[in-house]
């Protein structure tokens, strides 16, 4: 059986026995960008808003829409503790405002009506990845707790997590802002296995970004997932994961084995 997962190995310890008879009793999951889609969901809008904006002022609406993912890619990269109670609204007007300005047009009403809009269209794009679905409930078939960690903040992911109909699934929901930390912080990983009634020698985190989701819940003792959906390389020197994986069927593979999970 080890023959058949070494596709999705990330290390020798993936590959070794003892890896595999590990037993996990309850496994955290990221949401953007591992159950769902927010890449296409944030772009999406992002792109309608810029067009219209485009067609207004006689702009670029690729380079905004461009100007707009930097700017947002950039506020999550470099989310801390310290930012868990700013208003998301108006950091989005914040950074529409940058955006609009790298094209030329500094109206603070335009910036804010962009944020408007963008608010508006995103939750229309949300989008579960083929198969998170079957994945949850199987897991919850084979009476396995289920914890959602994320670094999203409630004043959005609460109805992120409504509209994707997830909540259902999750024996707890884990917000940045409502736990007060935020990942790669190892304590956050503890606090969620122990909120389970699970320890961390016992349980698994799946999650797309290597320096959020995986250094911190090896750090705490977790079996760890990578769901490289952007084919990204290993940080030079980092631990490597115990598994990465490019689809959510790997992950159903690897969770769902009967060696993995028991």
């Amino acid at each position: 059986m080890g023959k058949e997962r070494s596709p999705v190995c990330a290390s020798r310890r993936c590959n070794s026995e003892a890896a595999w008879l590990r037993r996990i009793d309850l496994v955290l999951f990221d949401l953007d960008d591992t159950l769902h889609d927010d890449t296409y969901a944030f772009q999406s809008a992002a792109e309608e808003v810029a067009r219209e904006v485009a067609a207004e002022h006689g702009i670029d609406a690729l380079a905004l829409k461009a100007a707009y993912v930097a700017a947002a890619e950039g506020f999550w990269h470099r989310l801390s503790a310290d930012d868990l109670n700013v208003k998301l609204s108006r950091v989005r007007a914040s950074m529409w405002q940058t955006a609009l300005e790298s094209v030329g047009v500094g109206d603070p009403d335009v910036a804010q009506r962009s944020a408007d809009r963008y608010n508006a269209y995103r939750p229309k794009y949300y989008t579960l990845f083929p198969g998170a679905l079957d994945l949850l409930r199987s897991l919850k078939e084979r009476g396995i707790k289920l914890g959602l960690v994320t670094n999203g903040l409630s004043e959005t992911h609460r109805e992120k997590i409504a509209l994707l109909r997830v909540s259902e699934f999750f024996d707890a929901i884990f917000l940045a802002d409502e736990v007060g930390m935020i990942k790669p912080d190892p304590l956050l990983f503890a606090h969620a296995c122990r909120t389970l009634g699970g320890a961390p020698a016992h349980a698994a985190m799946v999650g797309d970004r290597y320096d959020r989701d995986i250094r911190g819940a090896l750090e705490a003792g977790l079996f760890t997932v990578w769901f490289n959906v952007r084919a990204e390389e290993l940080p030079p020197g980092a631990a490597p994961p115990d598994a990465t994986v490019s689809s959510i069927a790997d992950v159903g593979r690897i969770l769902l084995s009967p060696i993995g999970v028991s």
